[in-house]
């Protein structure tokens, strides 16, 4: 009998051990790369708009440069979004548009979506020019009505201090619903488990005090941008 027990006993402790979850083993990593500036396969996943695409002139570009050395020695590169903003509209243009002098880059729609709903942070390493940058999430549609296709777009602030590597931390809830630029006063929550796309603009207009403004030209480097669960 004492033989059956000790077989029972190992075979108990073999199942606890096996129906034990490890809450560390079973969390996500504490961050995660959405993007990743370190080759120009990257610019395949962006495309650029402007005011121009509505009579302005502004005008914008995005590359990858090599960086020099990095850590270890080993030779890194990031994304340069630059360009000029114009308040300025083509002569005769049929648009009538209320304002000019704006630039972005868009990601290209994510292959489905990505679920970041484990993480509470946006973090962007940047090297600007003293300029306030958009960062923005598109999030899938919740409401499927008849001529309704637009993503959900969430919007918040960038400063990005001038000629310095800066990371900046934005939560999640930090990002406000906006409809076409305009932030929209709705009692919404952002769905961070359904993100199609993410973007990066700056307008000759707005922004927080202190930071430049104005029109003229742009320059933002770009690392990378990450995930980060901070809680």
């Amino acid at each position: 009998m004492s033989r059956l027990r000790a077989i029972w006993q190992a075979s108990l402790n073999a199942t606890k051990r096996a129906l034990t979850w490890n809450i560390e083993d079973l969390m996500p990593p504490s961050e995660r790369y959405v993007f990743n500036f370190n080759s120009k396969e990257e610019l395949k996943r962006w495309h650029l708009y402007s005011d121009s695409e509505y009579g302005g002139l502004s005008s914008a570009s995005l590359e990858i440069k090599d960086a020099g050395a990095g850590l270890c020695g080993m030779l890194s590169a990031v994304g340069i979004f630059s360009g000029n903003l114009s308040s300025e509209v083509t002569e005769g243009s049929r648009w009538r548009i209320n304002r000019s002098g704006f630039c972005g880059m868009r990601s290209k729609k994510f292959d489905g979506f990505i679920d970041l709903d484990s993480y509470d942070t946006l973090a962007l390493r940047l090297k600007g020019d003293g300029r306030c940058y958009i960062s923005t999430i598109y999030t899938e549609n919740w409401v499927n009505s008849p001529g309704q296709q637009e993503d959900n777009s969430w919007q918040a602030f960038v400063f990005v201090p001038k000629d310095n590597w800066y990371i900046a931390k934005i939560p999640l809830d930090r990002y406000l619903p906006t409809w076409r630029g305009n932030v929209i006063d709705v009692k919404m929550e952002m769905n961070p488990s359904r993100i199609v796309g993410m973007s990066l603009s700056v307008n000759a207009g707005g922004g927080i005090p202190g930071a430049k403004s104005g029109t003229g030209d742009f320059r933002l480097e770009i690392d990378w941008i990450k995930a980060l669960r901070t809680q």
